[in-house]
């Protein structure tokens, strides 16, 4: 199975290459599009800020080649963030690939929320074997609100979209890659999709 991690200069690249590794494949990291477009398996992980990572995408046409994916792909954080229509960080338009918007969290709640939360209401083969309430790791201030393409959900202020699913499209705003051994069955069933 060929694995690419898009490399786009944003993310936690290392830690998302050593759980693939420990899952027993391998992966590269490319931003050429035909070895995009020949992978088995896309991953678009994202640590940053969203405008600056969709300049990033725009100079190197990534941004047109996403969303015209065929095989599954599966964004990790800031890389769901961007295959949303619009951020409010940055101001910045999305992928389009998910039917949601942004937003920050409000000055109630510290942010970034950081560290261990759990997610719920899982509706997807992305958690098969994976039981309600289980715990993730998150930082992010900024968070998609419940919509129709919502697949779990976990509650920081309000319940946001903690993953969101869109036809061969996944997102997790958690980082499965940190969050042990249940993130890594994640990952796993990602790559068994």
């Amino acid at each position: 199975m060929k694995i690419v991690i898009i490399n786009y200069g944003a993310g936690n690249i290392q830690s998302i290459m050593f759980a693939i590794e420990r899952l027993g494949y391998k992966a590269v990291l490319s931003n050429n599009p035909d070895e995009i477009k020949a992978a088995d398996k896309v991953i678009f992980p994202g640590v940053g800020e969203a405008s600056y990572a969709m300049k990033m995408l725009q100079e190197s046409g990534l941004d047109t080649l996403i969303p015209t994916l065929k095989q599954p792909v599966f964004g990790i954080c800031l890389g769901m963030q961007l295959m949303c229509n619009y951020s409010e960080e940055g101001n910045t338009i999305g992928l389009g690939i998910f039917d949601v918007d942004v937003v920050k969290f409000t000055s109630k709640v510290k942010v970034p929320q950081m560290g261990w939360n759990n997610i719920y209401n899982l509706k997807s083969d992305l958690f098969k074997g994976i039981a309600e309430n289980e715990y993730m790791y998150l930082v992010h201030s900024f968070y998609a609100p419940i919509c129709t393409e919502t697949i779990a959900t976990t509650n920081y202020e309000l319940e946001y979209s903690s993953a969101l699913e869109n036809d061969n499209f996944y997102g997790t705003q958690f980082h499965p890659e940190k969050s042990g051994d249940v993130g890594e069955q994640i990952l796993g069933n990602f790559l068994k999709l």
